[in-house]
């Protein structure tokens, strides 16, 4: 099984994808409609990009501090969360699942992924 569909098998997550670090393309599953999709594939990349240069910013201030590189990050609004890791995004209802959990997975399945991809 692929990691998307891994991810909309967990309790909330209603939409799962991937991006291409270039930017060119992106693939997913669940409810988004094909044009929202595009446009999360590309606030995805964007701000993946975003964290990774505030990463190395700090680490060039603070060698060692242990934010670079970042390996995911998410964002949480009133009922739904984006969490991202490596090139990987879900949408997830928190009221019906658990952030902890779908970022625990996503970690423990993407979380050594390398980072100069990007």
């Amino acid at each position: 099984m692929s990691i998307v569909t891994d991810l909309l098998a967990r309790p909330g997550v209603v939409a799962a994808g991937e991006y291409a670090y270039r930017g060119d393309r992106f693939s997913y599953r669940g409810v988004l409609s094909e044009e929202h999709a595009r446009m999360a594939s590309i606030m995805c990349r964007a701000t993946t990009m975003s964290a990774h240069m505030e990463g190395a910013m700090l680490d060039s201030i603070h060698s060692g501090n242990r934010l670079y590189p970042p390996r995911g990050w998410l964002v949480r609004g009133p009922i739904h969360t984006i969490c991202v890791m490596a090139n990987v995004f879900c949408l997830l209802n928190h009221t019906q699942g658990s952030v902890n959990d779908v970022v625990g997975f996503m970690r423990q399945n993407l979380g050594d992924i390398p980072h100069d991809l990007i």
